[in-house]
Order: structure tokens, then C-alpha cells, then sequence
């Protein structure tokens, strides 16, 4: 891995040197004008517009698995891919009308605190941990593996573990010393290069293979589809309702993306900028997905298809052109560690110390937060290179998550559609997935000793699926078992006819700002680009 592939130029080198400065200049100021107040520091004073908030969900989400993930997954699976960006799309439209409306209303800092207002208080710890763990093993960390695996083949003095030293240094600089405020406005600028990037490889790409007529030509016709049969081991259609799911765990329940909506100045901003960031998401077949089947034909014999991109970046980039595109991957891989290191703070404050001890000072839940960013950043910077052991980065992604985040999602829907639900219910829930899941996942995902033993080979997306409504039915039937008077204020925090009404009834004012009109558009865009694809 310390080998260098790939070669930058000098005037290459000035320009990504420029890039870490300027995105580091950008960080620091916002750290500067901060206060020392807590809701400055985690939520950037809950003053967010949607703007902001939509090109900052856009590139916390994306650039995990974005330039590498996606364009490996393409590269090795076709275009069944983007499947995991459209079903993004349908889910954010539910977020902005069903469930944002009761987090704002919750005025939570967290989405386990949520859980609390909800549920009661070991629903959001157990979650708060779990999330904690999830965040730095699989969003920091494999942020930092995607990062250091191209740098590390870029730059010969650097190996996997320096390289991936180095990103969770810069990204921590700005990031503890600014919090969310400064994480959100970098973002903003680092998502806006990462489009650029993104496009810049598809026309390049387009034009060295001979056009737009050319890029299924020798392609494999299972790589050509969206929808694909049941017996595909990659995504097949009764799996679809499977990747819905983590998409509602990603964009509504994780507190890595989830909390720049919770930080928005009022409902409307929130809900424009998450419907923003689903239209932010449809161009990726273009961006990100189509790259890495122009790389297929290009390059049919790459030893890992994670290297998808950084080969088309430096083989088919004229010099500058390369600086900008390692300009765009680092882009990628800081905004997604800043992003989740800024929620792992805000969890460790908010969810633990705070509650633990009141009355400590903002200033002092602040220092808080900038040493657990810190150590979390350390931690995961050192685990990182590991994640090259189990194989494609895309497929560490998803399939871990598959296992362990569904009887979530069914806990916070359950606990937003039914009023009696209570926390009995809900805290076995989350425990169910939790000692159930992992296990079944290193049987099945890692060891391989699940279909060594006979069992039948279940697709991780199904069995997500099957989590799911099995955490559905722990959590209303141990909630029947143990019927007690509602939680007050719980009226407050679950779905109701009345506001379905609401939301649907009127356009607003000035209607162009409209959350039903924005919404309306999206899904009209989604199908179309189903439709097309399938």
C-alpha cells in the first residue's frame, strides 16, 4: 500500500496544498466567532438555513462511500447501485413531512434524545452507545480507510496508516475548535467541489470511451439495470424495501447526518433543506455511478474496485485537473469525519455528561466535546486500515449495517404512528437488535460458518427486512404485555390526522417555498429517474 500508483504533478501539489488551506482558514474563523455556548457549539445556535443545511447532508452522506464506495460498487455491480440513492430520496420526502416536524417540536439536541421524550431514559442511552459505536467503527472510520487508500497509492512517503493519520488531523483541527457551525459551512464548500469533481470524471470518462452511445458496449447486461432478479447476490428487488431501511436509519435516526435538520432556524428551513439534499442526490448516477462503469470498460482488470477512482483521476486527468480531483476526494473524506465526529461529541455531551451532571458550564461541556472528538478521531484513524480486510468498501458498509439497524428504525416508527408503544417495548427492541444481530452478522457476513452449518443463504437486504418487522412486533407486543397510561406529552410527539390534514391541505406562502410542492417535485423526479434506469 506504501507503493505509490499514481503521480501528481507539482502545480497538482499547490493546489491541494491551497485546498487544506483555505478549507482550514474557512474552519477556524467560524471557530473564532462562535461563543462558548453549548447550542452554538453542537447545533450551531439553531439557526441553520436550508441552504446550508442541504449541500452539508449532501456531503456528509455521500463522501463515505461517495468517490470510492460508489464508484467500486458500480465498477464490481453495474447500476443497482443507485439504488441506494434514490430510495434516499423517497425517504428524506417522509422525513421533511412525517417525522421532522415532531423532532423540532421535541426541541431535541440528539435523535436518541428522542428516544427519551418518547420512550424513557434506557431507550436513548442503549441507542446513544450504539450509535456512538457505529458512527466511529463504520462512518469515521471507513471515511478515513476510503481516504487513505488513495493517498496512500498517491503519495510514496505516506503508507495506510500515515495517510489516514493525517485526514483525522487536518479534519480535527477545525472541527474541534468550531463544532457544528464550522462543520456545516465547509461542507457547504467541499460538497459544491465534490459535484464539480464528480462531473468533471464523467465527461472526461465519456469522451475517452466515444460518447454517450458507447458505455454499455461490452458491458455486462446484469450490470445494465436497476431492478434485478431474486437470485442476484448484489441487490435484488425484494431486498429494495431492505435498503429503504437503512436509508431511514441514515437521513432520519443517525445523529451524524440527522443533526444539521435538528439545527435548522425554524421547521420550514429544516424541511426545504433535506428535501434539497434528495435532489442533491439524484445527479449521483452521473457523478458518481456511471464513472465507475466507464472505469469497467477502461480498466477491466483492477485488483480491487475500490481503485475505480483514483484511476480514472489520474489516468484520464490532465495536470491541475488532478489537483482538483484529489482536492474533491479530500473534500469527500473531511466531510464526512468532521460530520461524524461533531455527532459523536454532541452525543457524549447531550446524552451523557449533561444529563450526569447539570450543572456543569457550557465552557465545560464544550472542552468535553473537544477532547472525546479527539480521542474518537484518534481511535478510528488507528482502526481504519483494518476495514481493508473485509473487502469492498461499499459491501462493509451496507451489510453491516443491515443487521443492526432495522429494529431501530422499527422503534422510532413505532414510536411516531402509535401512542401506547412505551419504553418497555422499545428498550427490549433496540437490546434485540443489538444481541441478536451482531452475532448473526459475524456468523453470515464475516466467518461464513451460517451457510457452512446448511442454513438457507438469506441477502443481507432481506434479512434487514426481516429485523425489522421482527423488532415491530417485539415492541408492540411487550408494550401491549405491559399496557400503562401514556407518557405525558407523548400527544405532542406522534403523528396525528390533524397535521396530515395540515401539510396537505395548503401550499403556504410564498408557495415556491412550499415543503408540499418541494416534496411533490422530488418524487415526481425520483420515478422519472427509476423509470429511465430500469
Amino acid at each position: 500500500m506504501g507503493e505509490a500508483q499514481f503521480e501528481l504533478h507539482w502545480i497538482d501539489y499547490l493546489i491541494v496544498a491551497a485546498y487544506f488551506a483555505g478549507v482550514l482558514a474557512l474552519g477556524l474563523y467560524h471557530s473564532k466567532v462562535r461563543g462558548d455556548d453549548a447550542d452554538d457549539y453542537f447545533l450551531a445556535g439553531r439557526n441553520l438555513g436550508w441552504f446550508v443545511i442541504g449541500f452539508s447532508l449532501f456531503a456528509s452522506n455521500m463522501s463515505g462511500s461517495s468517490f470510492v464506495g460508489l464508484m467500486g460498487g458500480a465498477y464490481a455491480n453495474g447500476i443497482a447501485i443507485y439504488n441506494y440513492e434514490w430510495t434516499a430520496a423517497i425517504v428524506l420526502i417522509a422525513f421533511a413531512i412525517f417525522i421532522l416536524p415532531s423532532y423540532l417540536r421535541a426541541r431535541i439536541a440528539t435523535t436518541p434524545e428522542f428516544l427519551e421524550k418518547r420512550y424513557d431514559v434506557r431507550s436513548r442511552k442503549a441507542y446513544s452507545l450504539f450509535t456512538i459505536l457505529a458512527v466511529m467503527l463504520i462512518d469515521v472510520a471507513g471515511a478515513l480507510y476510503a481516504g487513505g487508500l488513495v493517498i496512500a497509492n498517491t503519495f510514496s512517503f505516506l503508507n495506510i496508516w500515515t495517510a489516514t493519520a493525517t485526514l483525522a488531523l487536518i479534519a480535527g483541527l477545525y472541527t474541534v475548535l468550531g463544532g457544528l457551525a464550522a462543520v456545516v459551512v465547509t461542507d457547504t464548500v467541499q460538497s459544491i467541489l465534490l459535484i464539480l469533481g464528480g462531473l468533471l470524471i464523467f465527461v472526461l470518462g465519456l469522451n475517452e470511451i466515444g460518447g454517450w452511445d458507447q458505455i454499455w458496449v461490452g458491458v455486462d447486461e446484469g450490470k445494465q439495470h436497476l431492478i434485478l432478479p431474486t437470485t442476484n447476490d448484489f441487490t435484488p428487488w425484494h431486498g429494495l424495501w431492505g435498503v429503504t431501511l437503512l436509508s431511514f436509519y441514515l437521513w432520519t435516526m443517525n445523529q451524524f447526518v440527522a443533526q444539521r435538520t435538528l439545527a435548522a432556524k425554524d421547521l420550514r428551513n429544516g424541511q426545504i433543506g433535506a428535501l434539497f439534499a434528495g435532489f442533491l442526490k439524484l445527479p449521483n448516477i452521473f457523478i458518481m455511478i456511471i464513472p465507475g462503469i466507464i472505469a469497467l470498460k477502461l480498466y477491466p482488470n483492477l485488483e480491487t474496485p475500490d481503485l475505480a477512482f483514483p484511476k480514472l483521476a489520474f489516468e484520464l486527468m490532465p495536470i491541475g485537473i488532478r489537483g482538483i480531483i484529489m482536492a474533491a476526494l479530500i473534500a469527500a473524506i473531511m466531510s464526512s469525519v468532521d460530520s461524524a465526529a461533531t455527532a459523536l461529541s454532541s452525543l457524549v455531551v447531550k446524552d451523557f455528561i449533561q444529563p450526569a451532571k447539570p450543572d456543569y458550564s457550557d465552557r465545560k461541556l464544550v472542552l468535553i466535546g473537544q477532547i472525546a472528538t479527539g480521542g474518537f478521531l484518534a481511535f478510528a484513524a488507528v482502526y481504519a486500515p483494518f476495514i481493508g480486510n473485509f473487502g469492498s468498501l461499499f459491501g462493509y458498509f451496507q451489510s453491516s449495517l443491515s443487521y443492526i439497524v432495522p429494529t431501530i428504525v422499527a422503534t422510532y416508527m413505532v414510536g411516531l404512528t402509535v401512542k401506547w408503544a412505551n419504553g418497555n417495548g422499545a428498550f427490549w427492541t433496540i437490546v434485540l437488535g443489538l444481541v441478536v444481530g451482531i452475532p448473526i452478522f459475524i456468523l453470515k457476513e464475516v466467518s461464513g460458518v451460517w451457510e457452512s452449518v446448511g442454513l438457507p443463504p438469506v441477502h443481507y437486504t432481506v434479512m434487514g427486512t426481516i429485523f425489522f418487522f421482527a423488532g415491530i412486533a417485539v415492541n408492540l407486543g411487550i408494550s401491549a404485555a405491559t399496557r400503562r397510561p401514556n407518557k405525558e406529552g407523548v400527544d405532542e410527539l406522534v403523528w396525528s390526522a390533524d397535521e396530515t390534514r395540515e401539510v396537505f391541505g395548503q401550499i403556504g406562502s410564498p408557495w415556491y417555498f412550499s415543503p408540499l410542492l418541494w416534496s411533490l417535485s422530488l418524487g415526481v423526479a425520483t420515478v422519472g429517474f427509476v423509470v429511465w434506469l430500469w
